[in-house]
């Protein structure tokens, strides 16, 4: 056997592994941070803080009696109250009992329910936080497209063009060109012909001049999505594809409709890159797409996201228009995740949808090898995605707390412990059974 034939492989499992305890850690110390700060605001006293489960390998105590710690498993974390029985924060009522008026107020158990809701919400809710802060920054980042359309960074293509960074743009094939966020604008590059070149009117120096320009969105690779055929067969981005079956095509649209038209079958990609040709084939994946509208669409797709031939220039976005943005974004995830659900659920969409330790993990790795923009956005994604899922009513997890202290809030007492006790067993196997589910579809779902 070549041991160094297996080195690129085992090169990107490392790397895959790697991003994903990254991204998990990120996560998880956020989630718990939230939990362990607010309790401390509330006068709950933590007696752990750890990344991770099983063996410690590292850890100190603070000031104010808190034993932070790294353990061998980077896969989630806790924090462990006064009074908590495990790292679920089950109550332990005998060692409670025991404790004196003061020292019980800092347990969860013996915490006003306030102070007891306001802890438990803190961990998903610092989620939220942590994705709009993402979001925030990468809107802010890249800016608001700057009017009118004006030439940033042009594309390597293999079409000779005219085009220069700093022109403005006027029209295309004597066609005005609408404000960028104009829904017009979309329409007006539609119906523009498929070919490589194209008359370009801009303003250059001051003055307009005439140019010979590329078809404004040729089948150019701006990004990949994960898992899918087109990183399967190893593409990246800054890729032009000339042709499909041997015919050549000048658009992005022209590459989306052969797909489409393919329903499934292989297809043999002609691919520039960095000034040669290469050929590529690969079978397009049916994938379930979430419309703006709501409800699910069946399309088929290789995983290309194209866009401009060149990246617009853009002013600095204000932190309110980023601040938006950033809320629309993570509002947006939490929507798609809870649609997305209900659809499997209902047998709309495939079950194979739902993602386990194993499919997040790849996905880490390829949104990591796109570039820490797409990595940091990827975290942004999974955090929310994880606040929410804590938010569900299932014993165990944080949802499942909120629910016990709804019920004593309207009661006037909290569920018994025994009640407890079997309501948290039936939450574990739920989540337990659904790891499982996922698990099962990373390894068998196409």
């Amino acid at each position: 056997m070549d041991i160094l034939a297996l080195l690129p492989a085992f090169g990107g499992v490392l790397w895959t592994i790697i991003a994903f305890v990254i991204a998990l850690s990120v996560i998880v110390a956020i989630h718990e941070y939230g939990h362990y700060i607010v309790g401390r605001w509330s006068g709950i006293h933590a007696e752990v803080f750890s990344l991770g489960f099983g063996p410690v390998l590292w850890s100190r105590m603070d000031g104010r009696g808190t034993k932070w710690q790294i353990a061998l498993l980077p896969f989630g974390g806790y924090v462990k109250f006064l009074g908590d029985a495990n790292a679920a924060s089950a109550p332990d009522g005998e060692a409670v009992a025991g404790m004196t008026a003061a020292d019980r107020r800092r347990t969860m158990l013996g915490a006003p329910l306030w102070a007891r809701t306001a802890t438990v919400a803190a961990g998903p809710i610092f989620n939220f936080v942590l994705s709009i802060g993402i979001f925030s920054a990468i809107a802010m980042s890249q800016g608001s497209v700057r009017v009118p359309l004006t030439v940033g960074e042009m594309a390597a293509i293999p079409t000779v063009h005219d085009l220069r960074a700093g022109d403005e743009v006027v029209a295309i094939n004597g066609v005005a060109l609408p404000d960028y966020h104009d829904p017009a604008f979309n329409k007006v590059i539609a119906d523009l012909p498929r070919i490589t070149t194209l008359p370009w009117t801009v303003r250059r120096d001051g003055a307009e001049i005439a140019v010979t320009g590329p078809y404004p969105m040729p089948p150019l690779v701006h990004q990949l999505s994960p898992q899918s055929a087109a990183v399967a067969i190893e593409m990246k981005p800054g890729d032009v594809i000339t042709a499909i079956d041997g015919g050549a095509i000048a658009s992005f649209a022209e590459l989306k409709e052969a797909v489409e038209r393919a329903e499934g079958r292989p297809l043999l990609l002609t691919v520039w890159r960095d000034g040669a040709e290469m050929e590529f084939a690969l079978v397009p994946k049916r994938v379930d797409e979430p419309q703006a509208g709501g409800g699910f669409r069946t399309s088929w797709r290789i995983g290309i996201m194209g866009g401009m031939v060149f990246t617009p220039a853009a002013d600095w976005a204000g932190p309110r228009q980023a601040l938006m943005a950033g809320v629309a974004g993570t509002w947006e995830i939490m929507r798609g995740s809870v649609s997305g659900l209900w659809h499997m659920v209902t047998g709309a969409i495939s079950s194979c949808n739902m993602s386990g330790p194993l499919g997040i993990a790849e996905v880490s790795g390829q949104m990591a090898a796109q570039g820490p923009t797409n990595f940091i956005y990827f975290i942004g994604v999974l955090s929310a995605a994880v606040g929410l899922l804590n938010l569900f009513p299932v014993p165990v997890l944080d949802g499942g707390h909120l629910v016990f202290y709804a019920y004593e809030a309207v009661t006037g007492r909290a569920p018994g412990e025994r009640a407890l006790q079997i309501l948290m067993t039936l939450g574990l196997t739920l989540i337990l059974s659904m790891m499982l589910f996922a698990l099962f579809n990373d390894i068998f779902c196409p």
